[in-house]
């Protein structure tokens, strides 16, 4: 398995990826952002086939794309706009699938391209886009553990972080363009519209075993890693959708914290 070049890459891709999203997703999961990590996948499908259309990199398509938009939402957090914002996430949800349906269309791509975006692909990455990916990775864990102390005391208690003077506007604007950067790298291995399973279900799963940020960000980096080795070690010996294995290894574990939280800790 690993004398061919892909799987090397496809292994050390998906190690970074579990990382990142294993640190990324505990406060994902804490600041109630499911919903829009998933949209900025969307987008970001929007992004990798814009990418295609105007001739860049999917990665690089992505990266604009979910970067702008990363800001955008974080301009929508005060006021009465953050009151609609559900609804004008789900809005600008759909208005870039349908966008990237577009840009698909006129770039003349063939359906595989179309689902290696989607779904992800252990075939096309290449040691040029594992080595952009370490460098995104890094930035944001540097980043991220530059401001871990106050991103952590706004995450798990926002009451206080106020009566502190935390700048939790300037706080969430950062960590949503890190969100961004995790969503373009996570994209590589699990597509653009299965990010959201690396970037919540591990960490979702760890806070019933765990109960510290720090142990739930390596318990949440176990569960990605688990989920995405064995996934790709299945995905190459039956030929199935890695996505697949990934998106069932990490929906098992979340149940099994689920039971484990009620039989335990009752």
């Amino acid at each position: 398995m690993f004398s061919f070049e892909f799987m090397r890459n496809a292994f050390l891709a998906s190690t970074i990826i579990a990382v990142v999203c294993g640190v990324i997703g505990v406060f994902v999961v804490s600041r109630n952002m499911p919903f829009l990590t998933h949209t900025l996948s969307e987008i970001g499908f929007a992004g990798a086939s814009f990418g295609m259309f105007i001739g860049i990199s999917p990665l690089n398509g992505m990266l604009l794309f979910t970067t702008i938009s990363s800001v955008l939402v974080g301009k929508m957090s005060s006021g009465s706009v953050a009151e609609r914002r559900e609804d004008t996430i789900s809005a600008v949800s759909a208005l870039f699938i349908g966008l990237g349906v577009l840009f698909l269309a006129l770039s003349n791509s063939s359906a595989s391209y179309a689902t290696n975006i989607l779904f992800g692909s252990i075939v096309g990455i290449s040691a040029s886009e594992v080595h952009q990916m370490i460098w995104l990775s890094v930035i944001v864990l540097i980043v991220t553990l530059f401001i871990y102390r106050d991103l952590k005391f706004d995450s798990f208690d926002a009451v206080g972080a106020r009566a502190q003077k935390i700048p939790s506007g300037i706080l969430s604007l950062i960590f949503l363009v890190m969100l961004a950067l995790s969503v373009s790298v996570a994209a590589q291995i699990v597509g653009a519209l299965l990010i959201f399973i690396l970037l919540t279900l591990p960490a979702a799963s760890a806070k019933y075993f765990v109960h510290s940020v720090s142990k739930m960000i390596g318990l949440a980096i176990v569960f990605g890693l688990v989920g995405v080795w064995v996934g790709l070690t299945l995905g190459y010996y039956t030929n199935w959708p890695v996505s697949f294995f990934i998106a069932v290894i990490e929906v098992v574990i979340y149940f099994s914290s689920l039971i484990y939280n009620h039989f335990v800790e009752g």
